[in-house]
């Protein structure tokens, strides 16, 4: 029987390519190491009510009074002035003039409600659904939650992505299996690097075959994991350069009008990117806008980083609803918590007590706001929206089974959100 193409191995030429570009090295990409056994058997049987999802983290966490929860009422909240939107009696920032027009597409949560305040570990509970560690689990990433749950094992692109300049465990698979980490991009404009394959089809199979055979010698002395791990970062790395969907990758390909209104920044480019991919149907891309971190200079920052945020992500979801895209793609926007309601000299801490989160596109009921922070923005005053209640929506939206358990190596059952989460119905209409 003829082998096929993708599980051929890699020459030691190709080896170095990849690795340049990031694409071979376990520790970098992650998405390509061996398949755990495990996904294979917990494949859930629900239909998901979205294709995929794209989230807008904005890192370092954005501050609601200066965004989509302000308090004009209250200076010590703000210098920047509410504008009216396309929905009568829903304001948001002057920042977000761009956006206004979209919010009949937006539901705002206004009433998210958690406790963790210092960054990692809100990554981790932000992206996960648990805090760090708990109950000494190594949990997986929402991401690598839709990896397992609505990918395709045989898909030649990955199903997880992650367009962010940073890259750290909040990402990881846990207990899922090294497949399921995300295929970083660090830089939208460079896509995938060094994908195209050297010399000719027959000079290719040939050294891969060569390496095939090498690989396996290797395996039947040493009986090591790391070889099968190995073996399987060169076959989907090939399955990937030689698939005519790695075109996906290079934002170059679009008109020069397009890439201009999306923004020519990391920002804009990155949600161009995210929406080539969504056309190659990867599950779930994540697009970061790092700079939220404003304890010495907020004004300044948010007034920045809203330049960039109001013109990519209105094209974005303007750009999928031309496409008929939106309704079959969620659209989150979220960080890790929010910043002080009140400034403090020129900056704002981190706060988490009360802040906002949005969802657009899957059907989802646009044009309303949920919950309420009370009029200093420093508590919740309706409907308090925790990370499991966050969590539970989402997997809800996607079609993700948050009740079905998933054994642990040590035996254990363990669900993909914790206990007693409780779903935003508003959200699902």
């Amino acid at each position: 029987m003829t082998q096929p193409d993708w599980q051929l191995p890699l020459s030691r030429r190709e080896w170095l390519r990849l690795s340049t570009a990031g694409v071979a090295a376990t520790s970098l990409t992650g998405w390509l190491p061996a398949i755990a056994a495990r996904a294979a058997e917990t494949k859930t049987a629900a239909k998901a009510k979205a294709k995929r999802i794209v989230v807008l983290w904005m890192d370092g966490g954005p501050p609601h009074t200066d965004t989509f929860d302000l308090k004009p009422a209250v200076p010590e909240c703000g210098i920047f002035k509410p504008i009216d939107t396309v929905v009568p009696g829903i304001q948001i920032s002057e920042l977000l003039p761009q956006f206004a027009k979209l919010v009949d597409r937006a539901a705002i949560v206004r009433s998210m409600s958690t406790i963790e305040n210092e960054h990692n570990r809100a990554r981790v509970h932000l992206r996960t659904g648990f805090r760090d560690a708990q109950g000494g689990v190594n949990w997986p990433s929402l991401g690598s939650i839709c990896s397992q749950e609505l990918g395709d094992p045989n898909a030649d692109l990955p199903s997880y992505v992650a367009i962010a300049e940073r890259r750290d465990k909040s990402f990881g698979p846990g207990f899922l299996g090294a497949y399921h980490q995300p295929l970083f991009v660090m830089n939208p404009t460079k896509g995938v690097e060094n994908l195209a394959a050297p010399g000719t089809p027959e000079q290719l199979a040939g050294r891969l075959t060569l390496l095939d055979k090498l690989e396996a010698g290797f395996a039947r002395e040493y009986q090591s994991p790391i070889s099968g791990d190995h073996k399987t970062v060169y076959a989907r790395a090939v399955q990937m350069m030689r698939s005519s969907k790695a075109k996906a990758f290079d934002i170059s390909q679009e008109p020069a009008a397009v890439r201009e209104r999306y923004g020519k920044n990391r920002f804009g480019e990155g949600c161009l990117l995210a929406r080539r991919l969504i056309e190659a149907d990867v599950k779930y891309i994540e697009v970061g806008l790092e700079g939220w971190d404003t304890h010495f200079e907020n004004n300044n920052q948010i007034r920045k980083l809203c330049g960039l945020l109001d013109p990519g992500m209105t094209a974005f979801i303007t750009d999928l609803e031309e496409r008929g895209l939106l309704d079959e793609t969620l659209v989150v926007w979220m960080g890790e918590f929010g910043r002080t309601p009140k400034l403090k000299g020129i900056g704002r801490d981190h706060f988490a007590k009360a802040w906002t989160t949005m969802f657009m596109g899957a059907g989802i009921k646009g044009g309303q706001v949920i919950g309420r922070s009370d009029a200093t923005g420093a508590t919740v005053e309706d409907r308090p929206v925790s990370v499991q209640d966050f969590m539970a929506t989402i997997c809800g939206i996607m079609g993700v089974d948050i009740e079905k358990e998933v054994l642990l190596d040590d035996g254990r059952p363990v669900k993909f959100v914790d206990k007693d989460p409780k779903p935003i119905g508003e959200v699902l209409g």
